[in-house]
């Protein structure tokens, strides 16, 4: 039982399970600290991350209110927010980079055999895409964006079986989404899911002789010769039909080599016919179509996290900051997730973030906060959610 040590201290006990200290020596974090070491630091950002605190300065304010308390919440002492921003903005952002990854690994396995609604597949489903945040181009003078703005984008490799992210990528609003494929390591046996910006033939055809495969939506400037009808107008189904292709223009050829599939299925929502291309011949075009639609998971993961975890606004404007805030972000994430499958929690992680930001300086047990259901706050939460997916 824990019921003597405050929430948010339990919670910042699993990173004792991680090599943390090892990357801080790593990269000489703790080097002339001054009474902020990088674990001070990174509980510091933690706790932000967890109460939804909007700034630094109100970081700092909320744990000197509860001065008393943070010698057995793990903090030893609080500092002033300009130590703080100091601090992000010199010490080493792969830090946190490598201690993401490092969740990434505890965490992702333990998802691994989450089925996903109509999809019958043991391949690997990671789904990739990117989210933009506004900044000013005054005081981020690197994240030079398009159309006379400042842009960051975070660029995020989904596992789809409990949408764990796999790899992240920040960048200015200026680099190209299909060069993310630049930035993988392409693993046989998974299908990457994406959208018509991820569309590059040459990175598609590396894909392919990885002995992996892709779904993705195609441009629309892509032309097509139909050599082939597999299935034409599936009764019950709402896929319209799935043909054997190949791309008729010369340049697309000599870029992709080999033969395509194209599934059509109709949004029923919208009458729209959507297509779909792929280099996988063994699923079914239900399952094809219902894959890119879990693909969703991505967008619903981006607005969980603008909306959850505090990237609303940034805490930092050097390009360390930023990526120090979106890694901290990423690991209070993925610190959910962990206790969630750590403790068999049968809340959504929407459920378990509300209840520790309101609990993080209660004393009370974590594993019973999260394993004794209050179904008036989860029928509240529900129609609260009426609209929006849950992760898990």
């Amino acid at each position: 039982m824990n019921s003597g040590k405050y929430i948010f201290s339990q919670i910042a006990d699993f990173l004792k399970l991680t090599p943390f200290n090892k990357l801080v020596k790593k990269y000489n974090g703790n080097y002339r600290a001054h009474g902020l070491t990088c674990y001070n630091q990174l509980l510091h950002l933690l706790f932000g991350q967890l109460s939804s605190c909007g700034s630094l300065r109100d970081i700092c304010l909320c744990l000197k209110a509860h001065e008393s308390s943070l010698f057995h919440m793990g903090f030893g002492k609080t500092v002033d927010h300009t130590t703080l921003s100091r601090a992000n903005e010199k010490r080493d952002f792969r830090i946190y980079e490598e201690l993401g990854h490092v969740l990434i690994d505890i965490v992702r396995p333990l998802y691994a055999s989450e089925k996903l609604d109509d999809v019958d597949t043991d391949l690997v489903l990671l789904a990739l895409d990117s989210t933009t945040i506004s900044v000013s181009m005054v005081l981020c003078d690197w994240a030079i964006g398009r159309y006379s703005r400042g842009d960051v984008k975070m660029h995020t490799l989904l596992d789809l079986r409990g949408s764990i992210p796999v790899q992240i990528y920040v960048s200015d609003g200026r680099w190209y989404d299909s060069n993310m494929f630049d930035k993988l390591d392409i693993e046989p046996f998974t299908i990457y899911v994406a959208d018509k910006a991820y569309v590059d033939l040459e990175a598609l055809w590396r894909i392919h002789l990885s002995n992996a495969f892709f779904i993705v939506r195609p441009k629309t400037n892509m032309r097509f010769l139909f050599k082939e009808v597999l299935v034409d107008n599936m009764s019950g189904s709402n896929i319209v039909g799935d043909f054997i292709v190949g791309l008729a223009k010369k340049k697309s050829s000599d870029q992709y080599h080999d033969d395509l599939r194209l599934v059509r299925a109709l949004d029923e929502e919208s009458g729209e016919i959507i297509d779909f291309i792929t280099n996988n011949f063994e699923l079914t075009a239900v399952e094809i179509a219902n894959i890119y639609r879990h693909r969703w998971s991505i967008e619903v993961f981006f607005r969980w996290i603008k909306q959850n975890i505090v990237i609303k606004k940034l805490w930092g404007y050097s390009q360390n900051a930023v990526k120090t805030h979106l890694w901290v972000a990423i690991c209070a994430y993925l610190l959910l997730a962990w206790i969630k499958k750590a403790y068999q929690s049968k809340y959504t992680i929407t459920e378990i973030a509300t209840l520790v930001s309101v609990s993080l300086f209660e004393k009370a047990d974590l594993h019973e906060l999260l394993t004794t259901p209050n179904e008036k706050s989860r029928n509240m939460d529900s129609s609260r959610n009426g609209n929006e997916l849950t992760l898990f």
